[in-house]
């Protein structure tokens, strides 16, 4: 593998379609494109500073590197990689890649990240600004995470997150076969039109949870006052070690909780319209 080190590069494709390169300590200043179209790539203890640096990349390796917020949209259409221990400062991260490792990863400004992208790996990793994060992924496994940001994992599959605080509004919109454990997830309208949420021992806060939603579970979760008017038009299973605040109008399925202080059964509940309420 040939070894660039203590280098400076700068201007439109630098590197171009490089093969079997290790960037050590080297600056890609202003510019455009860099590493596009190469393979095999390592860069440690980097600073990129110019926008698109890797599309195209077919394998790839990044350790204690910097993304400045000078280069956006850094990382589309690759697959193959491993990413620690990295700062990333730069939004629209990650576009239609296969493949992404991300473990010890620090994006404070995650907008419009993670689009278009399958078989993704995240273990202790922390976005912020996080908007519109995870549109259209799927296979993806999460551990140790922290996220805020509104409109997150809209329409995705195959997704599972444990030890997770997830601050999101509309988080988990049309997602289908999700599951999340051991997980604090705060933000109104979580869940809605979702098939196949699980949801295991997790804290749930936001008004309007989990509507709309279509084998729905809930296993010994619980629910912050304001979680009003839950599971309206859902089909679900749920067991809620707390009082919720208000039930309205479920379709179908069972909820067990420790008490409710209201329970909404009008004129506009839908069929079959038979979801048993019980307390525990």
């Amino acid at each position: 593998m040939e070894i660039i080190k203590d280098k400076e590069f700068g201007g439109e494709r630098p590197l171009f379609a490089a093969r079997g390169l290790r960037l050590d300590n080297v600056t890609v200043h202003a510019g455009e494109s860099a590493l596009k179209a190469a393979a095999d790539i390592e860069a440690v203890d980097c600073v990129f500073e110019g926008k698109y640096p890797f599309w195209y990349v077919d394998g790839f390796r990044i350790e204690r590197c910097r993304f400045t917020d000078g280069a956006r949209a850094a990382l589309w259409y690759s697959r193959g990689l491993q990413m620690a221990d990295t700062l990333v400062e730069a939004p629209k991260m990650f576009r239609e890649m296969d493949g992404i490792e991300l473990r010890r990863v620090r994006i404070p400004d995650a907008q419009e990240t993670l689009w278009h992208c399958r078989n993704v790996v995240l273990e202790d990793v922390e976005l912020s600004h996080a908007d519109y994060l995870f549109m259209h992924s799927e296979n993806i496994r999460i551990d140790r995470y922290r996220q805020q940001g509104n409109y997150s994992f809209q329409y995705c599959r195959n997704v599972e997150i444990r030890n997770a605080r997830i601050d999101s509004k509309d988080a988990f919109w049309n997602t289908e076969n999700v599951t999340v454990y051991d997980s604090e997830l705060n933000g109104e309208y979580l869940g809605w039109h979702s098939r196949g949420l699980r949801l295991v021992r997790c804290r749930i806060s936001g008004t309007q949870p989990l509507c709309y939603a279509r084998g729905l579970v809930m296993e010994d979760c619980t629910m912050a006052p304001d979680c009003d008017l839950a599971f309206e038009d859902s089909e679900l299973t749920a067991t809620v070690r707390s009082v919720i605040t208000s039930v309205k109008n479920p379709r179908s399925g069972s909820i067990a909780a420790e008490g409710y202080g209201e329970i909404i059964l009008d004129d506009n509940i839908l069929p079959p319209a038979d979801c048993k309420i019980t307390k525990l």
